[in-house]
């Protein structure tokens, strides 16, 4: 069976190691291998993280998301065979640390991909920390930073308790951006642990029913009243000039099952002509002439082999698909549909009011809050 691997990403300084070594930390981790990319001669972090585990691949030729993923590729196979022949301890999963400036797709579309890793890996969890202090302006200057947020399946809030009056603020700046990723805090001293992080992902046909409907939860991608509209008099809002409003995120449903081939078709033709703005794509699937769902997952121009799950996570069989796109508004991907399906398919949407943030109650700090936005 095929191990999982979650790949840890974050900006520069947001203590993605720091994370990454707590998680090692636990009893439960203890059968885990880490492979670590650090942009740069000498990998520091590396020796930090050696202290707890010795099932560690550094690659420090480049960064993951450009020059080096034919060594990323060659690490895990080379994890792989060392396991098969008692070289290295047994191991159950795999977590990837890459570097603060990484794209995280191009990993990820590899991890996918990749026909010689497919046999022994697939894709967990993308794992994304976020700095309290200035995770708000990386995401102003750093479209690394965005896209990193944008395409998390978990978003971790680091440094909590350094900046406990800005959190509110930047987890609805995040759920903006990702409104499928649950949003956790982390302090100096603690963090979430593997079972809130490293669960199932939405490619295991064993996926927990909770974490498929989470991140299929259409209401969450709803659009707020003022999202996606001019502002009055057609003056441009300071914060258009963010690289998070070039970020779309939102959930197509649809009311009837959906014939296979023309979802191929479809899929096709967008991934042909604008796959480089499709950031992720997932779906639940109402197949016609098929009693079981079909997941399916993309990056870019990309889109893994469905998985069939055993059952529906909720009592709703409509099919959704989730969309993070960038510079791709939704009109534009309905209308795509639209060219293949014809008129009749898509649920109308329907708008949901602004999320306001959570009230502390008196005399408690909001760092104690592990979970900041769900």
């Amino acid at each position: 069976m095929a191990d999982p691997i979650s790949v840890l990403t974050g900006f520069l300084g947001s203590g993605k190691t720091t994370l990454l070594r707590r998680l090692l930390a636990h009893p439960s981790m203890a059968d885990t291998a880490v492979v670590i990319n650090e942009f740069g001669e000498v990998g520091l972090d590396h020796l930090l993280v050696r202290e707890i585990t010795e099932d560690i691949v550094l690659l420090n030729s480049g960064c993951v998301c450009c020059t080096v993923r034919e060594d990323l590729v060659a690490s895990l196979l080379e994890l792989q065979s060392g396991r098969d022949a008692g070289r290295i301890p047994r191991f159950r999963r795999v977590a990837i640390e890459s570097t603060g400036l990484a794209d995280p797709a191009p990993i990820i579309h590899t991890l996918m991909t990749n026909a010689e890793l497919m046999p022994h890996y697939r894709l967990g969890n993308v794992i994304t920390t976020v700095d309290a202090m200035h995770g708000a302006g990386q995401l102003d200057d750093h479209t690394e930073a965005v896209k990193q947020a944008a395409m998390a399946d978990r978003l971790v809030i680091t440094k909590s308790d350094l900046a406990p009056h800005g959190q509110a603020a930047l987890a609805l700046r995040l759920r903006a951006l990702n409104p499928g990723a649950p949003i956790l805090a982390a302090t100096l001293a603690d963090g979430p642990g593997p079972d809130q992080l490293l669960d199932t992902g939405v490619l295991d046909a064993r996926a927990k029913s909770a974490d498929v409907a989470r991140w299929l939860n259409a209401e969450a991608y709803a659009p707020t009243a003022d999202s996606g509209q001019a502002h009055a008099g057609g003056h441009r809002h300071p914060s258009d000039e963010r690289h998070d409003a070039s970020i779309a995120s939102f959930c197509l449903v649809f009311d009837h099952p959906l014939a296979w081939h023309t979802v191929v078709e479809w899929l096709e033709l967008l991934l042909a002509s604008r796959g480089e703005s499709l950031l992720r794509v997932k779906g639940l699937l109402n197949v016609a002439g098929r009693s079981r769902p079909l997941v399916i997952h993309g990056v870019q121009h990309v889109v893994y082999p469905p998985t069939e799950l055993a059952g529906w996570p909720d009592g709703d069989e409509r099919s959704r698909i989730v969309f993070i796109t960038r510079d791709l508004p939704r009109i534009a991907v309905e209308n795509s549909f639209r060219a293949v399906f014809g008129e009749g398919l898509l649920t109308p949407q329907v708008e949901r009011p602004r999320p306001q943030p959570r009230a502390t109650p008196p005399g408690r700090s909001s760092s104690r809050q592990r979970i900041v936005w769900s």
